[in-house]
C-alpha cells in the first residue's frame, strides 16, 4: 500500500468521524469544547490533509489520474478544514455540511479506486 493510499484512507476515517460527531452535536444540541475537542481534531485533520495534498500533487507529476483533477484536490483540502471544525457546532447548516461530506467522500473513494 502506498503512502497516498494510506493517507487517503486516514482522511476517509477523519471525514466519517466528523460526520458522526456532527450528528451527535445535532442530537444533543451542544457545541464541542474548543480546546479539548475541536482544536485537536481540526489540527489532526489539517495535518493529514496537508500531507495528503503534498503526496497527491507529487503523484500528479508522475502519473495521470482518470477522474481526479487538481481543482478537486484543492476542494477536498478546503472541505476537510471546514468539516473538521463545523462538525462540533449543531447550528451548522445540515444541507451544507452533508454536501461537503458527500463531495469529499466521493473524491477520496474515487481516488482509492484509481490507486488500486
Amino acid at each position: 500500500m502506498t503512502v497516498l493510499q494510506e493517507l487517503t484512507e486516514e482522511l476517509l476515517r477523519i471525514v466519517n468521524r466528523a460526520n458522526d460527531r456532527y450528528h451527535i452535536a445535532r442530537e444533543k444540541k451542544e457545541k464541542g469544547d474548543f480546546y479539548t475537542e475541536v482544536k485537536p481534531f481540526a489540527d489532526e485533520a489539517q495535518r493529514l490533509s496537508a500531507a495528503w495534498e503534498k503526496e497527491i500533487l507529487a503523484s500528479f507529476r508522475t502519473s495521470q489520474f482518470k477522474y481526479i483533477h487538481f481543482p478537486q484536490v484543492k476542494a477536498v483540502v478546503e472541505n476537510i478544514e471546514l468539516i473538521s471544525v463545523q462538525a462540533f457546532f449543531p447550528e451548522t447548516s445540515y444541507t451544507r455540511f452533508r454536501n461537503y461530506v458527500e463531495s469529499t467522500l466521493f473524491v477520496l473513494q474515487q481516488l482509492l479506486k484509481e490507486l488500486k
